[in-house]
């Protein structure tokens, strides 16, 4: 069965960064798209980040400017840099990979918390 591993999560300070990972047990090139989501305590999931498989990117307006969202096919992983991190970025962070017609793929997720 295929896994998605995140990593990266953790602790800092508000202005410091983290980069996620998200390692796929099987290629990336079958994925049409992945992304990265994010659910704060009390919120519904909110979609952070899209990268689909010509390479194409799209972001939540939360984060535009401060996340890069990039992708390792020969490594099947998708990064998520996040920058100028905010306290409102405080989350667990979730990986995400669609293909048509069948159901989405997700990780087990990673905390992602920013102190003031």
């Amino acid at each position: 069965q295929v896994q998605l591993v995140e990593s990266g999560g953790g602790l800092v300070q508000a202005g410091g960064s983290l980069r996620l990972s998200c390692a796929r047990s099987g290629s990336i090139l079958s994925i049409d798209a992945m992304g990265w989501y994010r659910q704060a305590p009390g919120k519904q999931r909110e979609l952070v980040a899209i990268i689909t498989s010509g390479g194409s990117t799209n972001y939540a307006d939360s984060v535009k400017g401060r996340f890069t969202i990039s992708r390792d096919i020969a490594k099947n992983t998708v990064y998520l840099e996040m920058n100028s991190l905010e306290p409102e970025d405080t989350a667990v962070y979730y990986c995400c990979a669609v293909r048509q017609l069948r159901p989405p793929e997700w990780g087990q997720g990673t905390q992602v918390t920013v102190s003031s």
